[in-house]
């Protein structure tokens, strides 16, 4: 199968008139990098950082000659950052899929009344929205939602696509059901099955997963693993046939439905939440996964529903507008799924199977140890804040993301009494092949208002510290309209590293230097995932003293998912929840004193928002 890749400009049409991503001006990358880093180092580091930054793009320096490089990579390739990106994010990413890098969208809670209401539920160009809104995006990422898989590598992993000359498009999809996996034609004599023979295929699994005499071991439990040891594992079980075939028919499929097991918690947003990141573990649904495939789409038979997205291929606004279409198409038009006229002899679905040697059930007992461990070290807290909502922001003239950003920071610093590198992702789809680049929130202005709304001593104004609200909002919006045009910092440092060791020169100092490393240690990382059906995203952190922390605007709420690692002594999700709602209130105080245009909000209910804020997660 092809890998995924950037194609040279030659060989591609231009994306329907999409520019390419531009280079940005060494000079104004290396500034914006200063000004990112200064409040986050102490002076002499920084100093030093600027000793080195000054060195590096003097005048016929090492940043000329690699800044000569980008460009001349510019001209031949559709996106000169893609396979860069794409490597460095994700694919030489050796971390465990499942909460580490997997996000997933929760679906509400699904009162299923009988077995047959799960197997039914079971049974489907864009625009830029908010900055520079209705400019035309990339849509390369959708094509990759059911094309795509990740293949385990022993350094690196691979992204290929399902399109060939020789093989046929896939027709099928797997379904797991008791940690077994079933191949399921969705195509048979050129015709779609109905919802009826999909029902009647999905019955038929359900009782040959209920077969005790044919259980076969928990394979699913090997993709949950790190990375290099799958890509060890995989390589045992590729010596056997049977296993190839097997294997052949996951990486091929269109994608999987995972019909779960009731996982016997009470089905709370946060319980659901780690449900969909991790199953439960080896106990419960954690086997009953595939990692690798891009989309996987969860069942449970206590209501627990949603969909596990495996990353490297598309964005989490792909992901949204994929499930939000699915939800409203079968709440809306349920009768529009039978299409076609049932299939009269339906073959029996075919279970997968596989032989097992000493060393794989060896891996399959440590990657279900390291599975349960992952499981319990998982601090998870879904909050809904009533208190108020986007609506509430947007008469303040403010942008509700960046309002949510500047109170994600100043929630950071109430509990750590520091500001940290912060990653926001924003979608550089306005190019071709484009991706995302970084939002860094963690600004000079963000910190001087959390500094003068925490430093009591100072005693400034309402009027002060509007002014200072206004100022991070502002440069939190800047720094954004900067990022979703190709020009801010994090990506051009990339390609600059990147291309340095494509031209085997040794690592350039400003790529060791101790302020660049703390630079990509992102300690809070955040994303907006806005929906317009009733759902929500979450992920876990991506450095073990760090938080997840994801949130989704609605007109009256905001939906918040916050995760950390009970193994670190310097993070707590409920305590950052509990900030968090803190934080909103005092914002809004300040906002209602000094705009009496602002609805106010129930006091009462607010002080009750920041009691519940501990109860949904916990972490002693």
């Amino acid at each position: 199968m092809p890998v995924l890749e950037g194609k040279s400009s030659k060989d591609q049409d231009d994306q329907n008139g999409l520019p390419k991503l531009p280079v940005p001006p060494l000079q104004q990358t290396v500034d914006m990098y200063l000004n990112c880093m200064r409040h986050l180092v102490t002076e002499e580091q920084f100093r030093r950082t600027q000793t080195i930054t000054d060195k590096f793009q003097a005048p016929g320096g090492l940043g000329e000659l690699l800044q000569k490089k980008l460009l001349e990579r510019k001209e031949v390739k559709a996106n000169w950052v893609y396979d860069y990106w794409l490597e460095d994010m994700y694919l030489n990413n050796r971390l465990a899929l499942p909460v580490n890098s997997s996000p997933a969208m929760v679906f509400p809670k699904q009162n299923f009344r009988a077995q047959s209401d799960t197997l039914r539920h079971a049974l489907p160009v864009d625009y830029a929205r908010g900055q520079l809104a209705g400019t035309p995006l990339c849509m390369e990422q959708y094509y990759r939602l059911f094309t795509s898989y990740r293949l385990p590598g022993p350094k690196t992993d691979t992204l290929v696509a399902q399109k060939s000359s020789v093989m046929p498009e896939p027709e099928h999809i797997i379904v797991a059901c008791k940690n077994q996996f079933f191949v399921l034609d969705v195509v048979i004599n050129f015709r779609r099955l109905n919802e009826r023979d999909l029902y009647t295929q999905l019955q038929k699994i359900r009782k040959m997963a209920e077969s005790e005499e044919e259980c076969l071991p928990p394979i699913g439990l090997l993709t949950s693993d790190g990375r290099t040891e799958w890509a060890e594992a995989r390589s045992i079980l590729v010596k056997d046939s049977t296993n190839r075939d097997s294997l052949d028919m996951i990486e091929r499929c269109l994608c999987l439905v995972c019909l779960d097991e009731p996982c016997g918690l009470e089905m709370s947003d946060t319980n659901r939440a780690r449900m969909m990141l991790h199953g439960g573990g080896k106990n419960k649904n954690g086997a009953n996964r595939w990692y690798d495939k891009p989309m996987q789409f969860v069942v449970g038979a206590d209501g627990c529903c949603g969909v596990v997205c495996e990353h490297s291929p598309f964005e989490g606004i792909v992901l949204v507008q994929c499930t939000e279409y699915l939800l409203k198409y079968m709440i809306g038009s349920p009768s529009k799924l039978v299409r076609a006229a049932s299939v009269s002899e339906l073959p029996a679905p075919r279970r997968l199977r596989w032989k097992c040697s000493p060393e794989i059930q060896a891996c399959l007992t440590t990657s279900a140890d390291k599975l349960q461990r992952l499981v319990e070290n998982l601090d998870m807290n879904v909050y809904k804040f009533c208190g108020y909502g986007k609506e509430f922001i947007k008469k303040q003239k403010m942008s509700p993301d960046a309002y949510m950003q500047v109170a994600l920071q100043f929630a950071f610093y109430k509990c750590h009494g520091r500001p940290v590198p912060t990653y926001e992702s924003a979608s550089i789809r306005r190019f071709q092949h484009g991706r995302v680049d970084n939002i860094r929130s963690s600004t000079a202005e963000a910190l001087a208002f959390v500094k003068a709304m925490t430093d009591k001593k100072a005693g400034l104004t309402d009027a002060e510290k509007m002014e200072k609200l206004w100022d991070a909002i502002k440069a939190q919006t800047n720094y954004t309209i900067l990022a979703i045009t190709g020009m801010a910092i994090d990506n051009h440092l990339l390609g600059l590293r990147e291309i340095a060791k494509e031209l085997n020169l040794e690592k350039p100092e400003i790529f060791t230097d101790e302020t660049y490393i703390i630079s990509n240690q992102f300690i809070l990382s955040t994303s907006q995932v806005p929906t317009t059906v009733e759902m929500f995203c979450c992920y876990g952190p991506v450095v073990p003293n760090g938080y997840g922390a994801c949130y989704n605007p609605q007109s009256g709420h905001i939906i918040f998912c916050v995760s950390s690692f009970r193994d670190s002594p310097e993070t707590s999700s409920d305590m950052f929840v509990k900030a968090l709602v803190e934080c909103l209130g005092e914002m809004q105080d300040v906002c209602q004193i000094c705009n009496t245009q602002a609805k106010p909000c129930n006091s009462t209910e607010r002080t009750e928002d920041a009691s519940k804020a501990v109860k949904n997660g916990r972490k002693t």
